[in-house]
């Protein structure tokens, strides 16, 4: 019984143990992976860190924590991320 920003900001304060402000909806990805017989529905949020540092809450779910510059991102990278930083890259100010 949450919306998606308390969701979001529920899941970044257990996950990275910080407080966010959710600004702006980016997009809403149809993450299909056919192979696996899955299909994600994924919103993206632009947020703004409003308290704390962000770490690694879960360690047994994540190993590392990495900020990337929008021009020097890794190879690899989900579909909903390429989709959020299309968005991010083409939203108006």
């Amino acid at each position: 019984m949450e919306t998606f920003e308390e969701a979001v900001k529920r899941e970044v304060k257990e996950e990275c143990g910080i407080e966010i402000k959710v600004e702006k909806l980016l997009g809403i990805c149809n993450h299909i992976v056919r192979n696996e017989n899955q299909h994600w529905v994924s919103p993206s949020f632009l947020c703004r860190i409003t308290q704390g540092e962000p770490k690694i809450m879960e360690p047994t779910k994540h190993i590392d924590l990495k900020w990337f510059k929008l021009d020097a991102l890794p190879e690899k990278l989900t579909i909903t991320t390429q989709d959020a930083v299309n968005a991010y890259e083409n939203r108006k100010s």
